[in-house]
């Protein structure tokens, strides 16, 4: 199994900045890690860092994140001139360029799950970490990192994760052409991108909404050590999730993990 090859990667890709440069390793840290040391050495908007595996790789709340041989491990650096508390906006957008960049190649079912997670048959194939460096209320960067499970088996995670977790190869029963896929990966992204850089998140949103199955399930959100039931209504402008409680009283949580406790729509 080799390394993603860059010059594969950009071999007809279809875009004006984002993979036009991409770094590729074998081994980091993490992709986020060195996307962040090189995004404040001033490496250009749109340069991708991918690489074979990481040694500490990472998912939200700093959670470690398994990253075996065969995934499709990357970063993109990305200099958007919005106030931080924007940035979260960009997990959406990747997580419904990811969905859509699947469904569209392979012909499966992905869906979103709140707030960062891409499944497929509602095991997790792919998690978002987007990460920023501020100055003030300024953005200097973002960096958001991907890892898709492509081509390994289940049998390469960790014991805890096999019956939540799901990988394309597991899917399709073959393994995929991971450059392929970053290319139209990378070129879904910087259309959604641009969206989002002409003030029509609404468009994206909305596209996220369709790609997101638990909206309208039952659920329990643990959120900063607190745990909150009732039925995931919506999704706000700024990408906080609003859950109805029991007591028809609606609660605004920006940061948590989801559970689905009733697959059943309510109210």
């Amino acid at each position: 199994m080799t390394p993603i090859l860059p010059h594969k990667v950009k071999t007809g890709l279809q875009t004006q900045f984002i993979g036009q440069t991409i770094h590729s390793f074998r081994k980091v840290t993490s992709t986020n890690d060195m996307a962040k040391e090189i995004a404040m050495k001033g490496a250009k908007e749109g340069t991708v860092i991918v690489a074979e595996t990481q040694t500490r790789g990472r998912g939200r709340l700093g959670r470690e994140w398994a990253s075996p041989k065969g995934g499709l491990w990357f970063s993109i650096i990305l200099r958007p001139k919005v106030r931080p508390r924007d940035a979260p906006k960009l997990t959406l957008m990747i997580s419904v360029a990811v969905a859509k960049t699947i469904n569209k190649l392979f012909d499966l079912e992905a869906e979103i799950k709140w707030p960062n997670d891409v499944l497929v048959k509602g095991k997790k194939v792919c998690g978002i970490l987007t990460e920023t460096n501020t100055k003030g209320d300024s953005l200097n960067f973002a960096v958001v990192g991907v890892g898709i499970n492509a081509n390994f088996s289940l049998h390469d995670f960790p014991a805890n994760l096999r019956d939540s977790s799901t990988t394309l190869k597991e899917e399709l029963q073959k393994e995929i052409d991971c450059e392929a896929f970053l290319r139209s990966l990378l070129e879904q992204t910087e259309r959604y991108y641009n969206t989002f850089m002409q003030g029509n998140f609404d468009a994206i949103l909305a596209e996220w909404k369709l790609l997101s199955k638990f909206l309208g399930c039952y659920v329990e959100v643990t959120s900063f050590d607190e745990k909150v039931e009732g039925w995931a209504k919506d999704i706000d402008e700024n990408g906080a999730l609003i859950v109805r409680l029991r007591d028809k009283t609606e609660r605004k949580i920006v940061s948590g993990d989801v559970i689905i406790r009733k697959q059943h729509k309510g109210n």
